[in-house]
């Protein structure tokens, strides 16, 4: 079992990274659609901004992933797992 601190270090690490992948969505979001506004305002040629949008869009799924699906907890997870069948004296 984790201590009060051990805990909140790990309560404070995934906050950090909660924020620093709202940080990144709103970042994404906001020069996708100053993007979106030149190639519009610039004459409506060939839909250019597609190219930024879903290249920088891969980065920010793989980060949502990392942080809400994976990342701490599935290492976590997995390190207890391992944890217990080391100490069982299958390792």
């Amino acid at each position: 079992m984790q201590s009060d601190e051990e805990l909140m270090r790990a309560a404070r690490v995934r906050a950090e990274e909660k924020l620093g992948f709202y940080a990144h969505f709103s970042a994404y979001i906001i020069v996708n659609a100053l993007l979106v506004l030149v190639w519009w305002f610039g004459g409506d040629g060939y839909p250019w901004f597609i190219f930024p949008l879903g290249i920088w869009g891969i980065f920010v799924a793989i980060h949502a992933v990392r942080v809400f699906v994976g990342g701490a907890g599935v290492t976590d997870r997995m390190a207890q797992r391992e944890y217990e069948r080391l100490k069982r004296g299958k390792g």
